[in-house]
């Protein structure tokens, strides 16, 4: 079986790439212990810098991380939320009020008791009211005036959210502002005084290197864990804005919007999701890079939202056939697949074809870093791109817009079909109708009807849609027989599947 990803715990499927917290229990509303009463005010004094990495090496040669735990702890903190249901949302009729509910699955599992539900001892047998959801997330004080930094999964839809200091104190939460795209989302506090955490630098921290995480997994608060960072600047189907860390670090439902912390005690990524087909930690685990998350945060505690710069193209990633059919030394920077009619990009005159290799002098390594770059400026700036056409390196001067979202486009796997097409290619097809262009916004092309031989390896499949041949527009049967006889033994095919558009590198053996 092939894990996915999903974004929430609410529904943990049997195979799941799994928002690592967020832990959530059904059932009647508890008293708030922050309700007696004004909050009171926190007095424990703020983190200071270490001078030395805290973790030291203990018995046998292995770290041992308690004088870390023991420093930066009191910064961590449990976040409790509750989520008011309308009657009957998430129920099915009949006598089972939590019929149909995923969540319900979900206790069921583990065993948790939870009174209302049938079987679990309580009164069920009949249709409540109101439902009341229960959830548990991490998170930890970046300020000693009590901004707290958590995931935007752990207080979605929150009726209300209490933080819990480890010397049991709690306070009634306020949202300031939650940023779904990076799964960010800032609370407030009603405090001074607080403990608070170190930001480290996660560009420089490194593969193989030993990191903790601190939490609320399945409710056990003041839980760490630790492991060793796995990868850097991982891209998760669906995700091309956040560079992942990947760590190796047992993180599990409950740990969700808690601190990842490094050796020298410095928050390098807030725990976020979980790569899984129990639901159930199995050693794959990723963390927001801090530096995205403090962004983030700044935007929200000044605005209250995030905005971000909108370029308005579909992108995708160069291998080395493609960067050799559009003349380049390294498969460098990310190659414009679509340009959307009126975007910023239009205007400026951007092409599907270009490869964008830097955006104000800073380079494009890979195609995901231009969302996160773009994305980084505000709308209505001016961005100089460097970019590659014809063979040749140009500037183009952009106005950003505001960002809606940025796709990638993605090669799906081919369907390899093999029905006797015996053109140079391996492709059967027919030209694209007058009324089919004009939908499709193109002069012409071919829509494949079969694909095998070399088409077929490069993943071309009946339906796809045949618009360009490296850089140049199809305009009909003839004209692309004829590109395809002038052409050598490598180029690339500019393809329309569903809504996107996607260059397939195209090898002849």
């Amino acid at each position: 079986m092939k894990p996915a990803v999903v974004r929430s715990t609410l529904a943990v499927s049997a195979i799941a790439v799994a928002l690592a917290g967020c832990l959530q229990e059904g059932g009647a509303i508890s008293p708030s212990h922050a309700a007696n009463g004004a909050p009171a005010q926190a007095t424990a004094p703020a983190l200071t810098p270490p001078v030395a990495p805290l973790a030291q090496s203990g018995r046998y040669g292995l770290p041992d991380f308690s004088a870390l735990v023991e420093q930066v702890g009191p910064a961590v903190v449990n976040i409790s939320v509750t989520q008011k249901l309308a009657r009957g949302n998430g129920a099915t009729s009949g006598d089972d009020p939590f019929a149909g509910d995923p969540f319900y699955d979900f206790l069921r599992r583990f065993g948790v008791p939870v009174p209302g539900m049938p079987g679990n001892g309580g009164s069920g047998g009949g249709r409540m009211p109101e439902q009341v959801q229960q959830g548990v997330g991490s998170g930890f004080i970046v300020s000693a005036d009590g901004f707290v930094l958590t995931n935007a999964h752990v207080v979605d839809g929150a009726t209300e959210v209490t933080v819990k200091l480890t010397d049991k104190r709690d306070f009634k939460a306020r949202v300031v502002g939650v940023d779904k795209r990076t799964d960010v989302a800032l609370l407030k506090i009603d405090a001074s005084g607080l403990p608070f955490v170190r930001t480290g630098d996660a560009e420089r921290s490194k593969v193989g290197e030993w990191v903790i995480a601190m939490g609320s997994p399945f409710g056990f608060e003041n839980t760490v864990t630790a492991g060793i960072i796995s990868a850097k600047a991982r891209r998760l189907p669906d995700e091309n804005y956040v560079p992942f860390i990947q760590t190796d670090v047992a993180i599990n439902p409950g740990n969700s919007g808690g601190p990842l912390f490094n050796l020298a005690g410095e928050v390098i990524g807030i725990n976020s999701q979980i790569y899984s087909r129990s639901g159930g930690f199995m050693g794959i685990s990723f963390a927001i890079p801090i530096d995205v998350a403090m962004k983030v945060k700044d935007q929200l505690q000044k605005y209250g939202k995030v905005s971000r710069g909108r370029l308005g193209v579909s992108i995708q990633g160069l291998d080395a056939d493609l960067a050799q059919n559009f003349g380049l030394d390294k498969p460098n920077g990310a190659l414009v697949a679509n340009v959307e009619s009126g975007s910023p990009a239009e205007k400026a005159g951007l092409q599907a074809g270009d490869v964008v290799l830097g955006v104000n002098g800073q380079k494009v390594d890979n195609s995901a870093d231009l969302p996160r770059i773009i994305g980084d400026q505000k709308p209505g700036s001016v961005v100089r791109l460097s970019i590659w056409r014809d063979r040749k390196a140009r500037e183009l001067n952009v106005t950003l817009g505001e960002q809606v979202g940025e796709k990638i486009a993605a090669a799906a796997g081919a369907e390899k079909r093999n029905d006797g097409a015996s053109s140079k290619l391996g492709l059967t097809g027919r030209a694209l109708t007058a009324q089919e262009a004009t939908r499709l916004g193109v002069p012409g092309g071919v829509v494949v009807e079969a694909a095998s031989g070399p088409a077929a390896k490069a993943g071309l499949q009946a339906g796809d849609v045949i618009v360009g041949f490296n850089n140049q527009p199809i305009t009909g049967i003839e004209q692309f027989r004829k590109l395809l006889d002038a052409a050598g033994n490598r180029f690339a095919l500019l393809v329309q599947r569903g809504g996107n558009r996607i260059f397939m590198p195209v090898r002849i053996s």
